[in-house]
Protein backbone atom coordinates (compact mmCIF):
# COMPACT_ATOMS: atom_id res chain seq x y z
CA UNK A 1 0.00 0.00 0.00
CA UNK A 2 1.01 3.42 -0.59
CA UNK A 3 2.20 5.04 2.54
CA UNK A 4 5.05 7.24 3.41
CA UNK A 5 7.54 5.82 5.99
CA UNK A 6 8.32 9.55 7.47
CA UNK A 7 5.08 11.53 7.07
CA UNK A 8 2.83 8.23 7.44
CA UNK A 9 0.19 10.27 4.84
CA UNK A 10 -1.66 8.14 2.36
CA UNK A 11 -4.51 7.36 0.82
CA UNK A 12 -7.70 9.62 0.76
CA UNK A 13 -11.01 9.39 -0.67
CA UNK A 14 -12.98 12.24 -2.51
CA UNK A 15 -15.33 12.32 -5.68
CA UNK A 16 -14.40 12.93 -9.70
CA UNK A 17 -17.09 15.58 -10.15
CA UNK A 18 -18.58 16.19 -13.42
CA UNK A 19 -19.97 18.89 -15.39
CA UNK A 20 -23.72 17.93 -14.76
CA UNK A 21 -22.53 17.30 -10.75
CA UNK A 22 -22.55 13.44 -10.81
CA UNK A 23 -20.21 12.21 -8.09
CA UNK A 24 -18.64 9.47 -8.68
CA UNK A 25 -16.26 7.99 -5.94
CA UNK A 26 -12.14 8.43 -6.51
CA UNK A 27 -9.10 7.63 -4.25
CA UNK A 28 -6.07 10.50 -4.34
CA UNK A 29 -2.59 8.31 -3.84
CA UNK A 30 0.09 10.30 -2.60
CA UNK A 31 3.05 10.28 -4.40
CA UNK A 32 5.45 7.85 -3.12
CA UNK A 33 9.50 7.20 -4.15
CA UNK A 34 11.84 4.60 -3.08
CA UNK A 35 15.45 7.32 -1.94
CA UNK A 36 17.93 5.92 -0.60
CA UNK A 37 19.01 8.44 2.52
CA UNK A 38 21.89 9.26 4.61
CA UNK A 39 21.01 9.26 8.40
CA UNK A 40 23.84 9.29 10.99
CA UNK A 41 26.61 8.30 8.55
CA UNK A 42 24.30 5.24 7.36
CA UNK A 43 22.23 4.59 4.22
CA UNK A 44 18.56 3.73 5.03
CA UNK A 45 15.84 2.86 1.84
CA UNK A 46 12.77 4.49 2.40
CA UNK A 47 9.50 4.62 0.77
CA UNK A 48 8.59 8.52 1.02
CA UNK A 49 5.91 11.06 -0.19
CA UNK A 50 7.39 13.94 -3.00
CA UNK A 51 6.10 16.27 -0.59
CA UNK A 52 7.84 15.05 2.44
CA UNK A 53 11.36 14.68 0.66
CA UNK A 54 10.85 18.51 -0.93
CA UNK A 55 10.08 19.74 2.61
CA UNK A 56 13.44 17.54 4.21
CA UNK A 57 14.91 19.57 1.23
CA UNK A 58 13.96 22.99 2.26
CA UNK A 59 14.80 22.25 5.96
CA UNK A 60 18.61 21.33 4.47
CA UNK A 61 18.33 17.49 6.09
CA UNK A 62 18.56 16.22 2.66
CA UNK A 63 20.66 17.45 -0.18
Amino acid sequence: MAVCEISGKGKMYGHNVSFSQRKTRKVFKPNIQKRTLTVDGRKIKVNIAASTLRTLKKKGLVK
